[in-house]
């Protein structure tokens, strides 16, 4: 009896087997990179995205500046208007007494009060236009005593009345690099806290100028007024910093941004704007900027 033949056992491949050669080559390639367009496309976008937000801040910043103009001159008219009211007065009064009198020689002295009194009121006028005015943005050399005379005059008052002495040390052809109309902002920034530091006791506005040797030109504003307490000292660079937002008069209120964007406007200029103060002594600020080349 034959014994039967044997089959040959096939083999299974266990579960999960080896894909076929063409897949297994598609498995082990490298994995493809991501589409250089794909990356292009969103670095575009972000630096779209960064270049927005950049023309936001500078719009933002742009309107702040706009603010504290619009504040400054906010005071100095308030100011104006009060010294306009004390010229007009005695002008008022002289004419009605002329009148009274019908004294042609009296008349004619209350004419030439009145003429000399109403130059006065243009030229204060004229000042608060003038910062009301848009100016251009051109940086070019400014001759230093010309701007403080017109950032004191912006005051629209004659600091005599306050009992406050001014004093002058200013060289006529003293030249700094800046822009004359933004230069006056800061200006009149200084001077007007200096004046308000200085309100209801005796003082003195200092103001003096120099070349350095370093071949920059030092500004300093210096007050005999309350002083800084010395943990607001570094502090009143900050933006909305202020310790008079309580003040009851418009022209001894603050917004507490004068002194930033003043410290913005130097730096931009490429300079610098320091404070040293005293308590009950007074302050002295101190802006460094480059002479003309």
């Amino acid at each position: 009896m034959s014994t039967p033949r044997a089959e040959t056992p096939r083999r299974i491949p266990p579960s999960g087997s080896s894909p076929s050669r063409t897949q297994t080559v598609a498995a082990t390639s490298p994995t493809s990179p991501p589409e250089a367009a794909t990356v292009a496309t969103d670095t575009y976008s972000l630096q779209a995205q960064i270049d927005q937000l950049a023309q936001q801040f500078d719009w933002l910043k742009a309107r702040l500046r706009h603010s504290q103009k619009l504040a400054t001159l906010g005071t100095t008219a308030a100011m104006t208007a009060h010294e306009l009211n004390n010229m007009l007065t005695p002008v008022v009064a002289y004419c009605r007494d002329a009148l009274d009198r019908n004294d042609p020689e009296l008349m004619r002295l209350a004419l030439s009060k009145t003429l000399d009194r109403a130059a006065a009121m243009r030229q204060m006028i004229d000042r608060v236009v003038g910062l009301a005015r848009q100016s251009d943005t051109v940086i070019r050399a400014v001759k230093v005593r010309q701007v403080v005379e017109e950032a004191i005059g912006c005051l629209g008052r004659d600091l005599g009345k306050d009992g406050i002495q001014l004093n002058l040390q200013i060289d006529e052809q003293l030249t700094v690099r800046a822009n004359e109309n933004q230069l006056l902002q800061v200006l009149l920034n200084l001077v007007s806290n200096a004046r308000q530091a200085m309100l209801g006791r005796r003082g003195r506005l200092s103001v003096d100028a120099a070349p350095t040797a370093q071949g920059q030109v030092q500004i300093n504003v210096r007050d005999t007024g309350c002083g800084i307490p010395a943990e607001h000292l570094d502090a009143v660079f900050d933006p909305f910093f202020s310790t008079k937002t309580n003040a009851e008069k418009p022209d001894q209120r603050g917004l507490g941004l004068g002194l930033s964007i003043s410290r913005d406007i130097i730096e931009e200029f490429g300079g610098r704007i320091e404070v040293a103060s005293q308590l009950d002594v007074g302050s002295t600020f101190t802006v460094t900027l480059p002479a003309p080349d």
